[in-house]
């Protein structure tokens, strides 16, 4: 617990005493690569915040898999519209890697916000991140190109070209496979056409 409390330390500010409020809230859990934190069709209940490995968030259409984020250590991953709305969730997270996460439950989640306006505070800012986020990869789908695309991951997700499979990261960045393969060679031999 201790990544997670340094995690929302560096977040807002949070006494020891709504730290004791919000433990009740928290439940550790450990998945195993490929097990599902979430399935489409389900009600996201939970925040998790990821303590150690890996996990994606994607939809199925026509049975391909479309991959929309990946999650590492010190992320918040969830499925914020189906947290937020009570809504079933168009997608499912699962796990890439073994996976320690810390999970909030939304319940118990919304009982301590009324208990200590810091945990209602921390609330407010790991929505603002995870949507900063969102909003960020949304705008590197659109607004880049297939290499600037991977260029960027290079510069600030550098974890995720080294931990994540080429047939999840083509599918991330909406490229064939083979396309990225093409532009990681070039990146790593410029003369290559």
């Amino acid at each position: 617990m201790e990544k997670l409390r340094k995690y929302i330390t560096s977040l807002t500010e949070f006494s020891e005493e709504s730290w004791n409020i919000l433990l009740p809230v928290l439940s550790r859990l450990e998945f195993r690569k490929g097990e599902y934190l979430l399935r489409a069709g389900e009600v996201c209940n939970a925040l998790f915040f990821i303590e150690n490995g890996c996990c994606r968030s994607y939809y199925e259409k026509d049975g391909v898999e479309k991959n929309t984020a990946f999650y590492f250590e010190n992320d918040i991953a969830t499925n914020i519209r189906s947290f937020g709305s009570g809504e079933k969730s168009l997608y499912f997270i699962r796990a890439v890697e073994p996976l320690i996460i810390i999970a909030f439950d939304k319940k118990k989640l919304m009982e301590a916000t009324k208990a200590a306006p810091q945990i209602e505070a921390l609330g407010r800012c790991c929505i603002r991140v995870f949507a900063a986020r969102q909003d960020e990869f949304a705008s590197l789908l659109n607004l880049y190109t297939a290499q600037e695309r991977y260029e960027y991951l290079e510069k600030h997700y550098p974890a995720m070209l080294q931990r994540v499979s080429l047939t999840q990261l083509s599918s991330f960045l909406g490229v064939a496979r083979e396309t990225l393969s093409r532009i990681r060679r070039k990146r790593v031999h410029p003369s290559v056409l």
